[in-house]
């Protein structure tokens, strides 16, 4: 999938869709892959799902389009239902936690 085009117009990141795919249920894809894509997601499906949660993502993807075009700023407020919110993506850049802490 490429969110190339409404990344441009909106100037929003192609990971900001994936944080508002968590609110909406749904494990977020993989973002910007292949590197030489920009604004391609990777979604992968198994092959156990049935048809429906495949035409309910599109739906999903297709809300979260007509959200962006309504109101940008509705992305940055993602996820909001949640334990953890938005990761500080310089942050965790630059400070890798490589290990778990339960």
């Amino acid at each position: 999938m490429l969110l190339d085009d409404a990344r441009r117009r909106s100037g929003e990141g192609t990971g900001y869709p994936a944080f508002v795919e968590v609110d909406q249920g749904f494990h977020p894809p993989t973002v910007y892959f292949p590197l030489i894509v920009p604004g391609a997601i990777m979604i992968e499906p198994t092959g156990t799902e049935d048809r429906q949660i495949p035409d309910e993502f599109v739906a999903a993807m297709e809300a979260i389009a007509g959200e962006a075009a309504a109101s940008p700023d509705a992305l940055y407020k993602a996820p909001e239902r949640t334990a953890v919110s938005r990761p500080d993506e310089v942050e965790a850049a630059r400070k890798p936690v490589l290990t778990h802490q339960a």
